[in-house]
This record gives C-alpha cells, sequence and structure tokens, in this order.
C-alpha cells in the first residue's frame, strides 16, 4: 500500500502526514512573506493618517506649527519631494528602510505652496519580532500538522490493512471471510461493497458446485451402464475398442468432477501416516507406466526422506502432475525427490502465464484441451494435506511444478 522511491517504500501514512506538514509549512512561508507587505501598508496608512490631520490643524491654526509636522523641511527624500511637487499629488508616502529600522514618510503641498511633512520612525525590533514569531509559527505548526496528519493516517491504514487481509483471503477462495465495516465514512462503504460482492459471489458459485455435483451424481448410473455395456461388444476391431475407451474417459471425468465437489465441500480428510517419498514416487511412475508403456518418464532421488502425509492423497497429487507434464509438456519426464520437496519436471513450452499467476483454473480449456481439472484437484488434494504447490518455467525451457511437504499433515 504504497510507491517506491530511490528503492524504499513510501506508504500512504508518510504520504498524507508529509502533505499535511508541507501543506502548512507552504501556509506559514506564505504567511511570513506577506507579513512585511502588510507592516508597509499599515505604516504607510498609519504616518498619511498622523499627517492629514497634522496638515489640517495647521490650516486651522493660520499656520502655527503642529507637533510632528515640518515646514519645508531639508532632509526629505527626493522621490517623495518629487511626487508631491507643485501640482502635483496632494499627499504621499515613503518608506526608507536603514539599519535601525524604517522612517515612513508623509508629505504634501500646503495654501501657499509650502512642503508640508511628516516622518515617524520604526525600530527594526518589530519587523525582526514578527518575522521570528513566524518562523516560530511555521515550525510548530508543521511539527504538530506533521504529528496529527500521520496519527490519522495512521488509523486509516489500519484500517486499510485489515480489510485488505480480508480481502486477501476471500481471494483465496474463503468466502465466508469479510472485511470490518466500522464508521461511516468512504472506507466504511468500500467494506460494505467488498462484503456484498463477496456474499453474493459465494452464493453463485455454491450453487454452481452443487449443480456440478448433482449433475456428476446423475450421470453415475448411466456411466455405469454405458460401461457395462461397452465391456460386452464382441471383437477387437477398432469401433469397438473406441466406445470402450470413451466409456472409460467418460467414467473417469465424471470422477474427477465428484472429487473437485468433494474438495470444495469440506468433504476430504487426511489420514496421516509415515511414507518414505521416493517409495512413493517410483510407485507412481510405474503406475503411468503401465498406462503409458511408451512414456519416457524416471525418478531422481536427490535426498530421499520419510514424511508424515496422506499416502493415496500425495499419489493422486503426483499422479495427475506427471500425467498432464506428459500430456501438456514434453518427455522426458523426471521426478525429482528432494528431502520434503517432489519435482516434476518436463522439456515442454511450459506453464502458460496466467497458471504460474493465479494457479490452475478449474473447466478453463487450456491451448491442448481439457477442462483443467487435474491440476485443480491436486492443488486441492495438495491443500487437504498441507502440502503447496508451486509453477515455475526454468531458465533453460521446460516447466516444473514443485511439491513441498509440511512437517506434519494437518
Amino acid at each position: 500500500m504504497g510507491t517506491r522511491l530511490l528503492g524504499l517504500r513510501i506508504g500512504l501514512r508518510f504520504k498524507i502526514g508529509m502533505t499535511i506538514a508541507a501543506t502548512a509549512v507552504v501556509s506559514a512561508t506564505l504567511t511570513r512573506a506577506s507579513i512585511p507587505v502588510l507592516v508597509s501598508e499599515d505604516r504607510r496608512d498609519s504616518v498619511l493618517a498622523e499627517y492629514q490631520a497634522a496638515a489640517q490643524q495647521y490650516r486651522a491654526s493660520g499656520g502655527q506649527d503642529t507637533a510632528g509636522l515640518e515646514v519645508d523641511p531639508a532632509n526629505v527624500p527626493e522621490g517623495l519631494r518629487r511626487v508631491v511637487l507643485p501640482g502635483g499629488a496632494r499627499s504621499a508616502t515613503y518608506l526608507v528602510k536603514d539599519k535601525t529600522g524604517t522612517i515612513a514618510w508623509a508629505a504634501g503641498r500646503g495654501e501657499h505652496g509650502q512642503l508640508l511633512a511628516l516622518r515617524r520612525h520604526y525600530p527594526q525590533t518589530l519587523s525582526e519580532d514578527l518575522e521570528q514569531v513566524t518562523r516560530n509559527a511555521a515550525v510548530v505548526g508543521a511539527l504538530g500538522a506533521s504529528v496529527v496528519g500521520i496519527g490519522l493516517a495512521a488509523a486509516m491504514v489500519r484500517r486499510l490493512r485489515r480489510s485488505t487481509r480480508q480481502a486477501v483471503r476471500i481471494k483465496d477462495g474463503e468466502l465466508d471471510a469479510r472485511l470490518p465495516e466500522r464508521g461511516r465514512d468512504e472506507i466504511a462503504e468500500l467494506s460494505a461493497a467488498v462484503n456484498a460482492m463477496a456474499q453474493a459471489l459465494a452464493a453463485r458459485i455454491e450453487a454452481e458446485r452443487a449443480v456440478t455435483a448433482n449433475i456428476a451424481h446423475e450421470l453415475r448410473t448411466p456411466v455405469a451402464g454405458l460401461l457395462t455395456a461397452s465391456s460386452l461388444l464382441s471383437g477387437d476391431d477398432r469401433p469397438a475398442e473406441m466406445v470402450r475407451e470413451r466409456a472409460v474417459r467418460l467414467r473417469d471425468l465424471m470422477e474427477d468432477v465428484l472429487e473437485v465437489a468433494r474438495i470444495d465441500n469440506g468433504g476430504e480428510r487426511a489420514e496421516p501416516r509415515e511414507v518414505e517419498l521416493a517409495t512413493l514416487a517410483r510407485r507412481v511412475v510405474a503406475g503411468v507406466r503401465a498406462d503409458r508403456p511408451q512414456a519416457a518418464v524416471a525418478v531422481e532421488v536427490i535426498h530421499g526422506t520419510v514424511r508424515e502425509t496422506d499416502p493415496r492423497r500425495l499419489d493422486r497429487v503426483l499422479t495427475n502432475l506427471v500425467t498432464n507434464a506428459l500430456r501438456h509438456g514434453a518427455e522426458p519426464v523426471v521426478v525429482e525427490v528432494d528431502g520434503p520437496e517432489l519435482r516434476v519436471r518436463d522439456h515442454g513450452p511450459g506453464f502458460p502465464p496466467e497458471l504460474i499467476a493465479h494457479g490452475p483454473q478449474r473447466f478453463r480449456t487450456g491451448g491442448n484441451g481439457g477442462l483443467g481439472l487435474g491440476l485443480a484437484i491436486a492443488t486441492g488434494q495438495a491443500g487437504v494435506i498441507g502440502a503447496r504447490l508451486n509453477w515455475h518455467n526454468p531458465p533453460d525451457g521446460g516447466a516444473v511444478a514443485t511439491i513441498t511437504l509440511p512437517r506434519h499433515t494437518p
């Protein structure tokens, strides 16, 4: 839940916290930049108001000096003097900055053309104090906003991570898993939508499983009758042989569908006992060769070991993998026994990318036909005995399916 920058993972919590902190810093910087302008404008307005009041009093008194008002002073800045030349502006302001602070001037013309001016001195410490206060406020505001932002983001990220874990469980087939729906914000709305989707998906999958299982059950009797009838066919001609082959294939397919249904319904239970893996692998290869006498299948024992597992289910998994390698890969097929790992390697075109990414998908026809039940059954039976199946295409070509057995069968 984040991106990578220079090899580092940047999470949502950090992003939100830094965004809030950056906003606070920018806001404080803009405020700090605008304070000198506002102070200058305030000083201009202040000295101009004082000048206007003093000039009015000067005129009302018949030309008597008013406190602070100077007549034709020599030190009036030249820029201000040019602005208030006779016939020019009636009054104007001018700021002069030096090391001691800022001198604000206001000047205008009297009734007889004399230059009337008023000046005020503002020490530098006032401006410096304002800038320091603003700088401190920026630092404190940025730190405070960062802490608050990271805290809020952390709470949000925790909720998202909990939802992500539940969503992964749903993706992995635990359709009874649900996302927490706390609160009334957008995350809660998203969780509710995902839960509704998971519930609808679970109902649909359950209905499909029930239909598939019912069809297979309904077909058992007619298929058994068909198999019996095909065995009564006389002669060894090709038509009779084809009928017998198709009847056997139909029976095997029906049994595969029923096995998938039992796995889906949780009706399969492991019966573990100690198994010598090299012996089991040789037995599986011997059985495959009995059905395919010309198949190039071999067993290579790298490191033999004994594991507690269900031999019947492990036999089923390994048989399906070897059969799939012969059917969709290319010979020779090698079964490697390496401690708790059993690897089935072929020399064909390799597994499709979607199988490596998402695992076997039942009832999905591959490039060589089939319903995809063999690998789906292998995956399901591996799950029953607690084994893990991995699929990958080695760089030197072919495909490798790896069974990793647990130390103890669940």
